[in-house]
Formats: structure tokens, sequence, C-alpha cells
């Protein structure tokens, strides 16, 4: 081949992965065939061979605006074209006016500061630092099930096994029942769930705290939202304690829940720590740890950098991705199609005895499938049938969960009203025989 040249041939494409990617890089891949993507646009995905397909999970929640919005590729283009990439020890006006345009968008009445960082991983292990470091203590809580990262410390916190590698973990970390109203522990009380966080602080750690971190709704764990009144009071119990509370924004951020730009919005909360990525750049490599200010500033005399953190290619896509939420009214087409979505799923989950639970809030959705209605058992092996289907006709969705049996959607917010149909009939078609 001509250097520089690509080879877009299938057989091309799946032997240098096979060849040159590690095996680290290589498991992650969700069904039995590779699925190649050559281009989007907004909602879509076309293949190598050119088939369409309805983007249900936006490149794993990164894409949140839309596959190659002119908005943010224009943007991205004139920052390109005159300076790549500056580290933090020059300066550059659009990582600051990126800074400035998030902290406008936490509660108001509170002095917010941010640290860019190159992903999610990386800004939960410096929320974590920040936590120990302002606070003094090494205790944190944690949920059961919640998925936070594949770094040392992001790992730790993630409460999943198969996220979990079989090496020396950060100590001081403690999984606490996950507040789950279909398959937690304690059902749908909310009471036993707090009670539980009382006896892990008495039994589990020295009585000091330095926070506790949670999805407002977990995402790979599987759209589960946090039942009203439980956030608030756990962060109070862990305030009591010497710690502070951090939200992971993630999946969750940037209005897709529909009702509020952050989902711990709906919790009547204010946390000192967000963590924030995947759609806050649209695809670009971009995360953001956004604190109180004195929290902050408990690093002013340790070093702590980002090689790529506050890059201002990103950040200026950043910054775009903003403008275009608003510019579109993606928060409230979010709700209006979510609920639409979620229409269709409730539809499902009465035909068809396999859907055991529907969940999810905006355009954060899920179904759970399950052999029986009574037991729960996860149905593992139909779901994934059922996952090969709907690829079959035509959508991406994701197979999440600790027992892969929960179809995950979480499309890029511009999908429309009129795409709900097509997704209805694909389901429909992937159902069939269940």
């Amino acid at each position: 081949m001509e250097a520089g040249a690509i080879d877009w041939s299938t057989e091309g494409i799946v032997g240098r992965r096979e060849k040159y990617y590690a095996a680290s890089q290589r498991a992650f891949m969700p069904y039995r065939t590779p699925l190649i993507f050559s281009r989007g646009k907004g909602q879509y995905l076309w293949d190598e061979r050119g088939q369409q397909y309805l983007d249900l999970l936006g490149m794993n929640v990164c894409v949140s605006v839309g596959h190659a919005h002119p908005e943010v590729t224009r943007a991205a283009e004139e920052q390109i074209r005159a300076l790549q990439h500056c580290t933090t020890m020059f300066y550059h006006p659009v990582p600051a006016h990126f800074a400035e345009e998030l902290a406008a968008r936490m509660p108001k009445g509170h002095d917010w500061v941010v640290h860019f960082t190159s992903g999610g991983a990386e800004a939960i292990d410096l929320a974590l630092i920040m936590a120990q470091t302002f606070t003094g203590n090494i205790d944190m809580l944690a949920l059961r099930n919640a998925y936070h990262g594949a770094t040392f410390g992001a790992q730790s916190l993630t409460g999943i096994s198969g996220f979990r590698h079989n090496v020396p973990l950060l100590g001081g970390i403690h999984h606490i029942a996950n507040p789950d109203p279909y398959r937690g522990i304690f059902g749908d009380d909310t009471g036993a769930y707090l009670a539980e966080i009382d006896r892990t602080i008495r039994y589990a750690t020295s009585g000091k705290l330095a926070g506790f971190i949670v999805e407002p709704i977990q995402g790979y764990g599987g759209i589960i939202e946090l039942p009203a009144g439980y956030l608030k009071s756990a962060a109070q119990k862990v305030r009591d304690r010497g710690g502070i509370c951090i939200v992971d924004e993630v999946q969750s951020g940037f209005g897709r829940t529909g009702d509020n730009f952050w989902g711990f919005e709906a919790h009547d909360i204010i946390p000192e720590i967000v963590v924030m990525a995947k759609g806050i750049g649209n695809g670009f490599p971009l995360g953001a740890v956004v604190a109180k200010r004195d929290v902050a500033e408990s690093l002013a005399k340790k070093f702590f950098f980002n090689t790529y953190g506050a890059n201002p290619v990103s950040c200026a896509a950043g910054r775009a991705v903003l403008r275009v939420i608003d510019q579109e009214g993606l928060q409230a087409n979010s709700l209006k199609v979510g609920k639409r979505m979620k229409a269709v799923l409730e539809r499902l989950h009465q035909k068809h005895e396999i859907v055991g639970d529907v969940r999810g809030h905006g355009l954060m959705l899920a179904i759970e499938l399950v052999t029986d209605r009574m037991s729960k058992t996860p149905a593992t092996e139909e779901t994934a049938e059922i996952f090969e289907r709907t690829r079959e006709h035509g959508l991406v969705v994701s197979k999440s969960g600790t027992d892969r049996n929960i179809l995950r959607m979480v499309p890029p917010m511009c999908i429309q009203e009129s795409d709900v149909d097509r997704m209805e009939d694909a389901l429909e078609r992937s159902f069939a025989g269940y």
C-alpha cells in the first residue's frame, strides 16, 4: 500500500487489529463479529459496507450533540489550524473561557473551579486525591454495581468484579449496598440502604471519611436511578463523618436526563466535587473535575499534571457542545424523545415476558431481561441473541450490567421523535420469538 493510505477492507481492518492490538485493547468487543464504522452524522452511523444504523449508544455516551456536528467540527477546525496543543504550563484563552462557562452551569452561590483532564477515569483519580487531601481522611464509600473507570483509583472505586483486575487495588474503599429497587438486597426500602451506610462506617472504617462517590444514575451498571431522598441523606451521613460528596456525571450530565442539566439536581443536593467527561467534548478526549474552590485549593502545593488536559482543540469542541445544547434545545429534546422511547420499552415489557424491568429518565434508558419475572434470573444468553438481532435490524445498543442481561440506550441527544418508530420496529423484530 502507498504510505499513509488506509485499507478500508473488512479483512484488512480486522487483521491489523488482531495482529497489532494488545489483548487488553482487543477484549472489549460486544458483537460476535466486528462492527466497523466509516462515518456518522447526527444520530446515524454507517459501516464500511454502507449500511446505516440508528445509534442508540452514542459511542458509549461520548457523542452528545450528534456525530460530525458542524458547529463542533468548525470550532475544532479553527483551533487546530491555529495551535494543536498548549500545555497548561503556558496560558491559552480557550480552556480558560471553557472553565468559566462550565462553572456558570453549576449551582449558583458557590465558587467553582475547574481542572481539565484527558478523560473520565483520570478525572475520577483526581477527585479521589482531592477528597482525601482536603479532608485528611482515607476511607471512601462507593456503591456496588457502580462503574467509575479502569485506572487504579477509578477501578478501586468500581463495584463490578468484571472491571476489577486481579491485582492489589487501593485500600480504604468500602462498597455499600446499591439502592436498586428492582434487584437490590433491600428491595425498595430506602431506609434500609441508608442504615447500611451507618453499619459500614461503624464496622469497616476508622469512623472518619474522605467521601462518598456516586452516579446519580448508574450507567454501565444498567441505568439504576437513585431513589428519592437517598443521596441527600447519604451525603449528610458522610459529611457528619468529615467527608465530602463526589458526583460522577460522566454519563448523566449535560442535559441527558432532560429535567436537569446535571443528574444530581434531581436530588436536592450540592456536591463538593463533580466529575464529567464523555459527552463534554462530543467524542474529543476531554474530562473535567469541577470542585468548590476550598476543596480544590487543598492541592495548591502539590503537582497534578495531565499532559493533554485543557488541550485547546478539545476545549474548543467542548465550548461548541455547550452552545449547541442551548441553541438546539437538546435538554428539552432529551426529555421529549426519551418519554416516547420509554413508552416503546414499556410496550415491550407488556408484550414479552422476558422483559423484567424498564427504567431510566430522559435519554438514559434500559430494559433488563430475565428468564422468569418472579425469580428475576438474568437472561444472559437470551440477551446476547437479542442484542445480535438489534444490529441486524439497524440499531446500535449496549449490552450492559454485571450479568450482561441489560440493553442500555443512551443515544445522541439530537435523536428525533421520527426515529422512535424505526427503533420500535427494530426492537419488535429483535424480540420476535421471546
